[in-house]
């Protein structure tokens, strides 16, 4: 019998063994009793006393010489194969089977006798032997979005009912940013952030046994944010403080993706210039006042900016010439066709 999962149901398995555990001190766990194709299975003995003197396994619900697969006897410390045996069987010291790279016709009935010498005990089990399903699919109605612009949706393709969701790595639920679906098969986030480069659905058809997508990449355009602008100079309350003659370096530096363009402005009219730095070799009196560095992102189409003034260094003033941080006045631009539009 087939579930809504894609693999045989072990209840059935179980039901078509039609077992009947005969009363015993000794028995099989019935956590034990599922195991999954190509991995190790151990069918645990529980409840077993200190005294035996052999442990024998047998295929099927008979503890007849036929059927025997493998024996241990405790005292030797010596194993014994029989005519059931396939090569992948083994008895641990406390008596339990392992069956080595499981396959599908290991499903059956097993039955473990354990001799005291003075007495026999018997417990029979049913293995249910599972395969588990192909790694669920994942798709996306976008790879390419913008933060906190754009959602996407994606979808677990597979026929599992219990299904997680797992945005970098890390196990997600609805909340006020994403949803998922009743049947959880569709996560949709509302407003994608930069840090959700990565999405992933999990299965769980047989327990502890999760089959997890591949990673689903995304690329999330963001910025420009977290604008620096560094001199050659100190910068206070937004005077940068030269010597005329001096040589001055200006860079400004943004996080952004993609990389962003940079323009510069001197006292509001825009320069030539379009990289993240400049340098005016020798600063001459036409080359003082506002400095204004604009970053731009063309695919958020948002922009900062960062600004200050170069004026004359007057005498006894001290200029450090280290590279520090302007604190001073900054903003954000808006493009709207080709013009600028300041706030």
């Amino acid at each position: 019998e087939e579930t809504g999962w894609g693999v045989k149901n072990p209840w059935s398995s179980l039901l078509a063994c039609g077992i009947r555990q005969a009363y015993s001190q000794i028995s099989i766990d019935p956590e034990s009793l599922l195991g999954i194709k190509g991995f190790r299975t151990i069918l645990v003995l529980q409840n077993v006393p200190q005294d035996v003197q052999e442990y024998s396994w047998h295929r099927g619900t008979n503890d007849t010489a036929e059927n025997m697969i493998v024996s241990y006897t405790p005292p030797s410390e010596t194993w014994q194969s029989g005519p059931m045996f396939s090569g992948r069987e083994n008895v641990t010291r406390t008596g339990s089977l392992v069956i080595r790279r499981s396959a599908l016709n290991d499903t059956g009935n097993y039955t473990a006798r354990v001799d005291f010498g003075n007495r026999t005990e018997k417990a029979t089990g049913c293995l249910s032997i599972q395969e588990l399903e192909n790694k669920p699919g994942i798709w996306a109605n976008t790879s390419s979005v913008v933060e906190y612009m754009d959602p996407v949706a994606a979808i677990c393709y597979t026929n599992a009912t219990n299904v997680n969701w797992y945005v970098e790595y890390t196990q997600v639920s609805s909340n006020d940013r994403m949803t998922i679906s009743p049947d959880l098969k569709t996560l949709i986030i509302h407003r994608v952030s930069r840090y959700d480069k990565t999405l992933q659905c999990e299965t769980e058809s047989i327990p502890e046994f999760p089959r997890r997508s591949e990673p689903l990449s995304l690329s999330v355009d963001y910025g420009p944010d977290n604008v620096q602008l560094r001199t050659s100079h100190s910068i206070l309350n937004g005077i940068l403080s030269a010597e005329i003659g001096s040589q001055v370096h200006m860079e400004c530096k943004a996080t952004s993706r993609p990389s962003p363009k940079y323009h510069w402005t001197h006292n509001g009219s825009l320069l030539s210039l379009s990289g993240a730095k400049i340098i005016l070799p020798s600063l001459a009196w036409e080359q003082m006042g506002r400095y204004r560095c604009i970053v731009e992102n063309p695919m958020t189409q948002l922009a900062m900016y960062r600004e200050f003034q170069i004026q004359v260094h007057r005498s006894g003033e001290y200029t450090p010439l280290t590279l520090s941080l302007s604190t001073t006045l900054s903003g954000f631009i808006l493009f709207h066709s080709t013009s600028w539009h300041l706030r």
